[in-house]
């Protein structure tokens, strides 16, 4: 990272099997949609060598975005890991969707990376989602550095852009977030724009000019030495700050120059560490160029300030019965732990897990013991079993390049794990271990969807069951009380893809309905009821006679079927009878078609017959009871009622308020949570936030989240409840 005075001629373009950790980095490219990070990320694969122009590889395909749901939308849609060869060092590059839908895919690219390059438009600034995945990553001590993109727009300002990014990501200390450079601007064009063709370094005060394609060393002239000289005291003053050497500022407030390699080296520590950020600004190569603006100095930011995987703390690792285990850092000759973070089907090769190392070697053809466990509430099973591992390989594009091996600190991807999924272990067949998944966000936009055909009603299962198995972020629901088949997702775009996926990847074709809420019905008073079932056909007839009573009971009661017939006017042996009559009448509901919950039904009077009286006969006696009980009691159509828990920031508590009293919300509290943000708690039915998750965004500008629990059933106001009876076809 010192600003070399030739850019490197890149590697032959094929990333290969790493030897050792310290040669090793992960990054992973973090930012709102729109902001560049695919560009980015073809243009440090074009200057390492590794594809033959902007953005292709051999095939002819693209290195990132080479889905074909990513063509057609437009954008990244999944985590996509792109490897390339700088200066002797493998650098594993991970880009990840912008969009909030596809947070899931984001987190895997955090869990899989030891460093992390935020992407940050210099047109549309640092949105809050973005700091959301700041602060996400500075709670871990995650090194990060900040690349400002889309310097060509007319509205860019790198200035005020690293303003911003002080501002946004610098906390209690703006000077930990400086520029490493500063953009050199051409002549002005007709329009009054200066395009950007080159950067000064600020520690070294070089100039490196892109104006011709390749970046080319030369001395600033003395205006320019001007322009950089109280950003270059600004940023030495930063670097000294953090400097293990405590002398160090003293000597330089005392006057005394402090020497190059001296500095980059506080620098590249002070990176390491997390608690220097450095601003870079980039852009993509021009049409037939070799190299885009500011690619040479990412990648010697990546190479030469970046941890190496040496340098990420051991995970925790536990055996699959809970039992602690320790494992040394990084080790290539350690017991086996890796974890699938990604999992993709591929037509052609099956189930394809992309795979980091964290212990041991990996390497093809030999058996492992893949361990899943703790995501069994989003349609997960758990699983131990023994799989043979199949090629191993380096993802590029489309391109599948095969690996020897995958050492301590290295990702590959691993072909035909068929019982692997997203967040599984992979560990040593005799030393089975187990990594604790990576947290993820809950999906709260819920998707019901039916078979179209019957030939699609054969595959749905297995299409979804795959689909779950790739993406944790989706939960699957098999409801019981609505007989619904929900996909739970996290917005509309991601439901869109998992629509796409299922027609076009897993040929299944769906249709989403309505989804429904698991709606109750309860009586609202005390209420009587008499059942008569008698009929004489010739032979044995029917003959059943039950009286009942009906009161309701506190939320939470179910049914309670009480005997109290005195004389044996109904046998004994046919009270079951008449409680199961008024149990299956009950499931079935007695207004709407809602299954009736919280009431006492108490037997007190009846009449049988020696001959024609059957258990079949006092079932359907009972259940005729309860619903002449119900015709003449008021019947309440309760709805499920959650706990929802909403975090927003302080600017938009208010609108959030009002929205939720909108809903028929009561919010019962709130309390400051630190970070300008504030927890919202309310009490809001269901019906009313089954698009919540998209409403919020929308609401908050995408700073907000919440979580939703079921706290109970509640009686439905009277208005809606007779609007819901009126489109039931039996009430």
């Amino acid at each position: 990272m010192g600003d070399k005075a030739n850019a490197h001629p890149g590697a032959a373009g094929r990333a290969t099997a790493a030897d050792h950790p310290a040669s090793l980095r992960n990054v992973v490219l973090v930012g709102h949609s729109g902001a560049g990070k695919t560009t980015l990320v073809e243009a440090l694969a074009l200057t390492a060598g590794a594809v033959n122009r902007a953005g292709r590889v051999e095939d002819g395909g693209t290195v990132s975005d080479y889905d074909e749901i990513e063509h057609r939308q437009q954008r990244s849609v999944q985590l996509s890991l792109v490897p390339v060869d700088w200066d002797g060092y493998k650098i594993n590059i991970l880009d990840t969707p912008g969009y909030a839908d596809f947070v899931g895919e984001l987190r895997a690219g955090l869990r899989a990376a030891d460093a992390a390059l935020f992407v940050v438009s210099a047109s549309d600034g640092v949105d809050g989602s973005t700091r959301m995945v700041w602060e996400e990553c500075s709670a871990v001590g995650m090194p990060r550095a900040i690349v400002v993109t889309h310097l060509e727009s007319a509205r860019a300002d790198f200035e005020e852009m690293t303003r911003i990014c002080a501002e946004a990501f610098g906390g209690d200390d703006p000077d930990a977030v400086l520029p490493l450079y500063l953009p050199l601007r051409g002549p002005e064009a007709p329009d009054g724009h200066a395009p950007v063709t080159g950067l000064i370094g600020l520690l070294t005060q070089r100039l490196f000019d892109y104006a011709s394609g390749e970046r080319k060393e030369a001395e600033p002239g003395p205006e320019q030495r001007q322009l950089i000289e109280d950003a270059r005291n600004r940023l030495i003053e930063g670097i000294i700050a953090e400097s293990e050497d405590e002398t160090l500022m003293d000597r330089y407030l005392g006057g005394e120059e402090i020497d190059l390699k001296t500095l980059v080296q506080d620098l590249e520590r002070a990176v390491a560490r997390g608690t220097f950020f450095p601003v870079l600004a980039a852009a993509p190569a021009a049409e037939g160029a070799r190299q885009g603006l500011g690619t040479v100095e990412l990648l010697e930011l990546v190479t030469g300030g970046f941890p190496t995987p040496l340098e990420r703390p051991a995970p925790s690792v536990t055996t699959p019965d809970g039992a602690a285990r320790e494992v040394a850092a990084c080790d290539p000759d350690g017991p086996l732990v890796a974890e699938v973070v990604k999992t993709a089907s591929d037509p052609y090769v099956g189930r394809v897990s992309m795979v980091r190392v964290f212990s041991g070697t990996l390497r093809p053809d030999a058996t492992v013991h893949v361990s899943g466990h703790g995501l069994t509430d989003r349609g997960h099973e758990d699983h131990d079993v023994d799989e043979r591992i199949g090629t191993l390989s380096a993802p590029f594009g489309k391109q599948q390049r095969a690996l020897t091996h995958c050492i301590a600190g290295d990702l590959a991807s691993v072909a035909k794990l068929n019982r692997a999924e997203t967040g599984d272990t992979l560990s040593a067949k005799d030393d089975p271990l187990l990594m604790a998944p990576w947290r993820m966000p809950d999906p709260l936009l819920p998707l019901a969807i039916e078979a179209h055909s019957k030939a699609d009603e054969d595959k749905l299962s297995q299409g979804l069951g795959r689909l779950v198995a790739e993406d944790p972020t989706m939960r699957l629901e098999q409801n019981p009380s609505t007989h619904q088949v929900v996909l739970w997702c996290l917005g509309e775009a991601h439901a869109d893809v998992a629509l796409e996926r299922l027609r076009n990847r897993y040929g299944v074709q769906v249709d989403v309905v309505p989804h429904k809420v698991s709606l109750r019905e309860t009586f609202a008073g005390t209420s009587s009821g008499r059942g008569r079932h008698v009929k004489q056909s010739g032979g044995h007839g029917q003959f059943a006679i039950c009286e009942i009573e009906v009161e309701p009971l506190p939320n939470g009661s179910g049914i309670e079927f009480v005997d109290k017939v005195v004389g044996g006017a109904v046998p004994r042996q046919f009270i079951p009878s008449v409680e199961k009559g008024v149990r299956a009448q009950a499931a079935r509901g007695v207004a709407a078609g809602y299954p009736l919950i919280d009431v006492r039904v108490t037997l007190r009077d009846g009449k049988a017959h020696s001959v024609d009286s059957s258990d079949a006969a006092f079932q359907t006696a009972g259940a005729l009871a309860l619903r002449e009980a119900a015709a003449d009691a008021r019947i309440h159509l309760l709805e499920p009622v959650a706990e929802v828990s909403v975090l927003v920031g302080d600017d938009y508590v208010g609108a959030v308020m009002s929205d939720l009293s909108g809903r028929r919300g009561r919010v019962v509290g709130t309390e400051q949570a630190g970070g300008g943000r504030t927890l919202v708690r309310a009490e809001v039915p269901e019906i009313e936030i089954g698009r919540y998750a998209v409403d919020l965004r929308s609401i908050s500008h995408g700073t907000a989240r919440f979580d939703r629990h079921y706290a109970r059933h509640e009686p439905m106001p009277q208005q809606i409840a007779e609007r819901i009876r009126e489109r039931t076809p039996d009430s």
